[in-house]
C-alpha cells in the first residue's frame, strides 16, 4: 500500500501506537492522532498530526482512508464501529507492520509463556547467526522492523493485536495454550479462544503451525487448518509430526527428520520450561536449523524477569518475583514449579476470570495466602478454605506480613493472578516494587 498522502488515524498512542505513527509520518501519510488521555501527545516521540483528544466523537472520520488501532482499544470501540460502518479499512499495527515486512515471521501465542518462548527461540536464532528481530507484544512493536534489514522476525502476538488482521501471515505459528484470561474484554474462554486462533487464519500449505497437543482447546484446531501442523507434549503420540520429552531430552520425529534436543544444557528447570523448550525446539526445527545450534541456544537463555524469579534468600526462605502472573493458570503453573510451603501474595484488578481453579493447588503447597488491591474481596470469597487467607491493602504490606509470617525451608512468591493497574502502571513496575521490598528487608 502507498501511504503517501493517505488519511490514516492512529487510535490510541501507547507505544505500539505511536510507533505506527512514526512509520505512517515517514512514509508520508497525514496523520490523525487519537487518544482518550491528552498527556499522551506530550510524548516527544509522537510525530506532527490532527488532534482528536478527550472525549470520542466520529465527526472527523469522514475522508480516512485507513484507522490503524492499538491493542488496549477495545473491538467495542465507537471509533472502531463507525470505521468498519463506513467503509474504513482497520488495521492493527501487528497488521500494518507484516505488510512492510517481506521477510520470515516466527509468531507466538497463548495464554502463558508467549515472552519466555519469544525469547528462547530468539537466542537460537542469534546462535545460528542471524539478524534476527525480537519483539511483537513481548516490547518493541514489529513496525520498527518495517524496511529494516533483518533475516526473520520472532514476535510474541497477543488475542488484541490479532483482533484486527486481514493479511498477517506468520510463516511460523505457535500457540502455546488456553486459560481464562481477559474475560473482561472477551465474552467468554470461546471468544477468546477464537482471537488467539486467528493466528492462523492467513497461513496456507507451505507454512507451519505448532500447538501444543496436551492442551485440549490448541489440540483441537489441528484438522481445521491449511497449514502443516507439528505437536508438542511430554509423551510422544506415536504419529509425526511430533516433539516429546524423554528423561531431559526432547525427541523430535518430523517425518523428514528425527532426532534429539538435549536440555542437560538449559538453566531453566521445570515442567513448564521442557514445553516452552519444545515449541521454541519445534520452530527452529521447522525453519531448518541444526540440534547443536537449538541446545546452544536453550543453553544461553537464562530466563526472563518477573516470571518465576529468584530475588534472594533470606534465613532459610526463598523469595520469588512472578509478578507476570497475571491469570490463573500462571499462577497454577508458578506454584507446580516452586518447592513449598508456600506463602502466596495475589491480588490487583480483577480480569474477570474464574478463581476456582486455583482450589486445589492452594490446598496442596500454600500455608497462607497473601491478599492485596481491588480484587482481594473478591478472590477471599472465591478461596476461603483452601488456605489461611490474610486481607492488606498494598504490596508493601502483604510483603511485610509474608517476611513475619515465613519460616526457613519456605517460599514466598508474589503471583497475582490480576492485572496491576490498580496501583501500579504494569506488571514490570510491580514486580520491581516486590524486588525493592524483598531487599530491603
Amino acid at each position: 500500500m502507498d501511504l503517501a498522502g493517505k488519511k490514516v488515524a492512529v487510535i490510541g498512542l501507547g507505544r505500539s501506537g505511536a510507533a505506527a505513527a512514526r512509520f505512517l509520518h515517514r512514509r508520508g501519510a497525514r496523520l490523525v492522532l487519537i487518544d482518550r488521555d491528552p498527556s499522551a501527545v506530550r510524548n516527544e516521540e509522537i510525530p506532527p498530526g490532527e488532534l482528536q483528544l478527550g472525549p470520542e466523537d466520529t465527526d472527523w472520520m469522514t475522508g480516512i482512508d485507513l484507522a490503524v488501532t492499538s491493542p488496549g482499544v477495545p473491538r467495542q470501540n465507537i471509533l472502531l464501529t463507525r470505521a468498519v460502518q463506513i467503509g474504513v479499512p482497520v488495521w492493527s499495527e501487528l497488521e500494518l507492520a507484516a505488510r512492510f515486512f517481506p521477510q520470515p515471521i516466527i509468531a507466538i501465542t497463548g495464554t502463558n509463556g508467549k515472552s519466555t518462548v519469544t525469547t528462547m527461540i530468539g537466542e537460537i536464532f542469534k546462535m545460528a547467526g542471524e539478524p534476527v528481530f525480537v519483539g511483537g507484544n513481548l516490547g518493541t512493536p514489529l513496525i520498527e522492523a518495517a524496511d529494516k534489514p533483518y533475516a526473520i522476525a520472532i514476535i510474541e502476538v497477543s488475542s488484541f493485536q490479532l483482533e484486527w488482521i486481514e493479511t498477517f501471515h506468520p510463516h511460523v505459528g505457535i500457540h502455546l495454550n488456553l486459560s481464562e484470561d481477559h474475560l473482561d474484554r472477551y465474552r467468554d474462554l470461546e471468544d477468546y479462544g477464537r482471537a488467539k486462533a486467528a493466528l492462523f487464519s492467513n497461513q496456507i500449505s507451505d507454512d507451519w503451525a505448532i500447538l501444543n497437543r496436551d492442551d485440549p482447546h490448541v489440540f483441537a484446531l489441528a484438522p481445521g487448518l491449511r497449514s502443516q501442523v507439528i505437536t508438542f507434549g511430554h509423551s510422544a503420540p506415536g504419529q509425526a509430526p511430533f516433539l516429546a520429552i524423554e528423561k531431559n531430552e526432547i525427541v523430535f520425529d518430523l517425518a523428514v527428520r528425527r532426532g534429539r534436543v538435549r536440555l542437560d544444557g538449559m538453566a531453566l528447570t521445570g515442567r513448564h520450561n521442557a514445553k516452552n523448550a519444545m515449541a521454541a525446539a519445534a520452530a527452529a526445527l521447522a525453519m531448518g536449523l541444526d540440534v547443536d545450534v537449538i541446545e546452544r541456544g536453550l543453553a544461553s537463555f537464562n530466563g526472563l524477569p518477573h516470571r518465576i524469579e529468584k530475588v534472594r534468600e533470606r534465613g532459610g526462605v526463598i523469595f520469588i518475583d512472578d509478578s507476570k502472573g497475571t491469570n490463573v493458570g500462571a499462577v497454577i503453573e508458578a506454584l507446580a514449579a516452586v518447592p513449598g510451603p508456600v506463602i502466596l501474595i495475589a491480588g490487583g484488578v480483577d480480569k474477570g476470570g474464574d478463581y476456582s481453579s486455583l482450589v486445589a493447588p492452594l490446598r496442596e503447597k500454600v500455608k497462607r495466602l497473601i491478599l492485596f488491591g481491588a480484587a482481594r474481596d473478591k478472590m477471599r470469597g472465591a478461596l476461603e478454605g483452601a488456605a489461611e487467607i490474610a486481607i492488606v491493602t498494598t504490596l508493601a504490606e502483604a510483603v511485610a506480613l509474608a517476611a513475619v509470617s515465613a519460616q526457613a525451608g519456605d517460599t514466598v512468591m508474589l503471583s497475582p493472578a490480576c492485572a496491576s493497574f490498580d496501583q501500579f502502571r504494569d506488571y514490570a513496575e510491580r514486580g520491581n516494587v516486590f524486588k525493592e521490598l524483598v531487599r530491603a528487608l
